[in-house]
């Protein structure tokens, strides 16, 4: 079932009206699970980092032995074709995929230069409320590291690990799920990345090969630093967030969510929060 409406499907050279059917059941993708996407957004009749993100999948493909087949620069013009189809100002969730089509070495390795599948689906989806927040909890399962998944790219054979952080989450009450790496130290929340801060500053867990540092997040981290804010990417704990005086999280969805608790550690929505959502909108508005 989609998440928006008004879905429009880049597929086989041209846009289609609707959630059209993609795959085969004989797919690598669809029965292994050889697939990767990425999500960018169009609001307000911007667009910001589309050919980073379209970047970043073609590097997910190849991370995940994939074939990548549209340079970034023919993806970006597929996006903005597909975009003009709605009215201006839309909210549109824009999501180029890829996924293995032929089989190679024992059926499980997507054959190396076989054929692959490639789609965009746009779905019209609103931008969060500036006021909307959301609550944190732990959860037992944590994120895997490089030896055990391809934590390089952002592949759907990933997500039935986050959905299990979330509804753990969420039977507890919370929305959301603040997750440890292997270590026991912080790394993100189950759908984004993580940023506290303490005494003015900013502090956010470093890329450390457990979880995808995201592009919303290096944005955020950039405009804080041209404002004069000092940013910190460093090793936290549980407890370095308990201790924050502020938390927020960051992702392409919603860009900036305030945090007003971490189990029974309440916070406000405060200054610095504040500051880097206005920090954001700016540099879109001139970024476009």
């Amino acid at each position: 079932m989609a998440t928006g409406t008004n879905i429009r499907t880049y597929f086989h050279g041209t846009w289609h009206d609707g959630d059209i059917p993609l795959m085969h059941a004989a797919d690598h993708g669809m029965w292994l699970g050889s697939s990767v996407f990425d999500g960018a957004r169009a609001f307000d009749g911007l667009c910001p980092d589309l050919a980073a993100h379209c970047d970043r999948v073609n590097r997910s493909a190849t991370a995940l032995m994939i074939n990548p087949t549209v340079s970034t620069d023919d993806m970006v013009a597929i996006v903005r074709q597909g975009l003009a189809l709605y009215p201006p100002k839309s909210p549109i969730y824009i999501r180029p995929m890829y996924w293995a089509i032929e089989s190679g070495f024992s059926a499980i390795v997507p054959k190396q230069g076989g054929e692959t599948g490639f789609a965009v689906c746009l779905e019209e989806i609103p931008m969060s409320a500036p006021d909307a927040t959301t609550t944190l909890t732990t959860t037992r399962f944590r994120r895997p590291v490089m030896e055990s998944a391809v934590v390089n790219a952002k592949a759907g054979c990933l997500y039935p690990n986050n959905a299990r952080m979330l509804a753990e989450a969420r039977a507890k009450g919370f929305g959301n799920a603040l997750v440890a790496d292997a270590m026991g130290n912080v790394a993100e929340s189950a759908t984004a990345n993580a940023f506290m801060v303490k005494n003015g500053e900013v502090f956010t867990p470093i890329p450390n090969g457990t979880f995808l540092a995201g592009i919303t997040r290096a944005r955020h981290i950039s405009n804080l630093a041209n404002d004069g804010v000092k940013v910190h990417e460093t090793v936290l704990t549980f407890d370095d967030f308990r201790n924050a005086d502020e938390v927020f999280l960051s992702g392409n969805m919603s860009k900036v969510t305030p945090v007003t608790a971490f189990d029974d550690r309440q916070y406000q929505v405060g200054p610095v929060t504040r500051r880097v959502r206005e920090l954001y909108w700016d540099w879109a508005a001139t970024a476009g």
